[in-house]
């Protein structure tokens, strides 16, 4: 049987391949040699998509490729998500985060990636898809009362809607009742600083730690 160590580097190569059959089985694998569930996903799976991202950024890969990419990753944690959603049942609920895309904005990748990593992490992930209207988040704020809501945008056309949330919270009187992550390609600190949002979220790993940080919990 392979060594963990092996099996990280496997989970990692299936990512940057493109490769759905071998990350299930990879994951399968994991499963069966104890290797931590959530240092797969990190070191391995999560690690390989942050280098397509890269690849995709410096124009060596395209959309399909990121495309295809998620669809192995999400292919490999839908193998293991059983065995996390046995290991969350027995820790406590560290707080509620609502997450989408923003309105006129339809890619989800790195937004299913940080949902996972914030479900994984011990929190309720309220996921509310992609191409979000601003008003379903602010009603879902007021209806569930999350700590953290959370904002992805792909586009720079798309991430002016994030200053929308922000405002449309204060009109709701909630804006002082959560606090708000913003994330995606074009997002920066200097753009939540400038909208005023609490938490930048750079990467998956990121996110997961300036929550926990945010909330003091974990």
């Amino acid at each position: 049987m392979a060594g963990k160590e092996e099996i990280i580097a496997k989970a990692k190569n299936s990512i940057t391949e493109f490769d759905e059959e071998l990350a299930a089985e990879v994951a399968e694998e994991a499963l069966a040699a104890g290797v931590d569930p959530v240092e797969l996903i990190e070191k391995g799976f999560t690690a390989g998509m942050e280098e397509v991202g890269e690849q995709f950024g410096q124009g060596a890969l395209f959309l399909p490729h990121v495309l295809a990419a998620a669809e192995a990753m999400k292919a490999g944690i839908e193998v293991i998500t059983p065995e996390m959603e046995k290991r969350k049942s027995q820790t406590k609920n560290l707080g509620t985060v609502i997450i989408g895309t923003i309105e006129g904005d339809i890619h989800s990748i790195g937004k299913d990636i940080v949902a996972s990593m914030l479900n994984i992490a011990g929190f309720k992930v309220v996921d509310l898809g992609r191409d979000v209207a601003i008003k379903t988040f602010v009603e879902k704020v007021k209806e569930l009362k999350p700590q953290v809501v959370a904002s992805s945008a792909l586009m720079t056309t798309t991430m002016v809607n994030q200053i929308q949330i922000e405002e449309q919270l204060k009109e709701a009187g909630v804006r002082d009742q959560v606090k708000t992550m913003v994330g995606g390609a074009p997002v920066t600190q200097d753009w939540a600083d400038k909208i005023g949002a609490d938490i930048y979220g750079e990467s998956a790993n990121d996110a997961v730690a300036k929550v926990k940080a945010a909330l003091k919990v974990g």
